[in-house]
């Protein structure tokens, strides 16, 4: 059965946008928040395999969110606050 643009439009409105929260303003903060949004939470090993981004770069972007107080870590992984 095809999916009609009907159909389409009825199934985006049914499933609700993240919104990001002021001051994730980065493209890469971004990416993370997203993948964390639609994810879950997750160990640190799935982020950087899942964004292909190195290790280094994450920590520096986890920081900001957790001292943002939008991210937290717990039993090691990270998840939205």
């Amino acid at each position: 059965m095809a999916t009609t643009h009907a159909d389409a439009v009825e199934e985006t409105a049914e499933t609700p946008m993240t919104q990001l929260p002021d001051g994730v303003s980065s493209p890469r903060a971004k990416l993370v928040y997203l993948y964390l949004a639609t994810h879950g939470a997750v160990p640190e090993d799935d982020l950087c395999e899942g964004l292909s981004m190195k290790r280094i770069s994450l920590y520096s972007i986890l920081k900001t969110l957790r001292e943002a107080g939008h991210v937290e870590k717990t039993g090691g992984r990270y998840a939205l606050a």
